[in-house]
């Protein structure tokens, strides 16, 4: 059983920088591969970032390649995601997820394949 808790959320102006962090509980944080996704009001949930259980290999949708950075830190069984140059279109509740997979990740996390949910933080980018 895996339990995870976002922070850092909050209201930004476009343009501007927040951190979220996901904290887990459990002593099996090193066996899961991470991810972020998000959802915006009457959108679906979707895959934002993605850190191999080991943080060898990360993964971004296109959207968010080259402003988003997603780190973790198997010590502190964390996992954070720098959002850098903010855009209104990034406005959603953020959720941290986990999947219990040692293997690289190359390609987007699906939603149905995730095994724990995180509750979620709203972040919000005004223009």
């Amino acid at each position: 059983q895996v339990q995870l808790q976002e922070s850092g959320g909050g209201l930004v102006q476009a343009g501007g920088s927040l951190r979220l962090s996901c904290a887990a509980s459990g002593r099996t944080f090193s066996s899961y591969a991470m991810g972020w996704f998000r959802q915006a009001p009457g959108k679906e949930r979707e895959f934002v970032g993605g850190i191999s259980s080991g943080g060898i290999t990360t993964y971004y949708t296109d959207s968010v390649k080259g402003r988003f950075t997603i780190s973790r830190d198997n010590a502190k069984n964390t996992v954070y995601l720098q959002m850098n140059s903010l855009k209104p279109e990034d406005t959603a509740v953020y959720y941290c997820a986990a999947r219990n997979s040692r293997l690289p990740i190359y390609q987007p996390m699906r939603v149905s394949a995730i095994d724990y949910w995180g509750q979620g933080t709203q972040v919000t980018v005004s223009s």
